[in-house]
């Protein structure tokens, strides 16, 4: 089946992508340089502005605005693969204009808000993958099933979003985004790390999408009225 590309919501991805490292990741930046901006603030961010942006594109787009949920929408067969390459580049691009932002209001001495590792690698690989997982399992089943309250997506997203960062956030910064960890990565200069925020986000989702859409089609197999099987 042809799927014609609309480019409406590869710009809806790069805004949302955009605003999600600018308003999240700039608020790490703040945090770092302003004494009276209160760090345990930013879990709140990233979960708000991800709430925000959901509401004002998911109508468009989805709002994705994560290459490891769009892989793992491509892969339970619930997104077209002809715009997964699109909707990738959007998310990058959107990520890293948003650290090009920073660097032109801060300059090249703060850290980006890039992700890096408190935990050794082991803890660091878990944290990502399991906080991934979680984050997905939620996208899926509030998203594409109907038998969730679909009006409550964006809150019980952003929440989502904002738990992993309060639990995670010390440990790994809790990324769960490959583009938000890149970004900020390529202008903070500090690669080492970013192989792992780049796999297992991806893997941790793909994960917790199969793993939804397991439970929803043993629901139906049970006489639950809707279902994807």
């Amino acid at each position: 089946m042809k799927v014609e590309h609309n480019y409406p919501q590869y710009l809806a991805e790069f805004v949302g992508t955009f605003f999600l490292v600018f308003f999240g990741c700039g608020s790490i930046i703040m945090s770092q340089l302003n004494s009276d901006f209160a760090e345990n603030l930013i879990p709140f961010i990233f979960g708000g502005i991800v709430t925000v942006m959901i509401y004002a594109t998911g109508h468009l787009s989805g709002a994705h605005f994560n290459p490891a949920v769009t892989i793992s929408f491509w892969v339970i067969g619930r997104f077209p693969k002809q715009r997964v390459p699109f909707y990738l580049l959007s998310q990058i691009m959107g990520a890293v204009t948003a650290s090009f932002f920073h660097f032109l209001l801060w300059g090249k001495d703060v850290n980006f808000g890039a992700t890096a590792f408190t935990a050794n690698l082991f803890q660091g690989v878990f944290f990502e993958f399991l906080l991934s997982f979680l984050l997905m399992f939620v996208i899926v089943s509030v998203a594409t099933d109907s038998r969730a309250v679909g009006e409550l997506a964006g809150l019980a997203i952003g929440m989502t979003v904002c738990l992993c960062a309060l639990f995670g956030g010390p440990l790994t910064g809790a990324s769960m985004n490959p583009a938000r960890s890149l970004g900020p990565a390529l202008f903070n200069g500090d690669l080492s790390q970013l192989w792992v925020y780049m796999i297992f986000p991806v893997i941790g989702a793909v994960c917790g999408a199969k793993t939804y859409e397991w439970i929803r089609c043993k629901k139906e197999s049970s006489g639950m009225r809707h279902g994807c099987c």
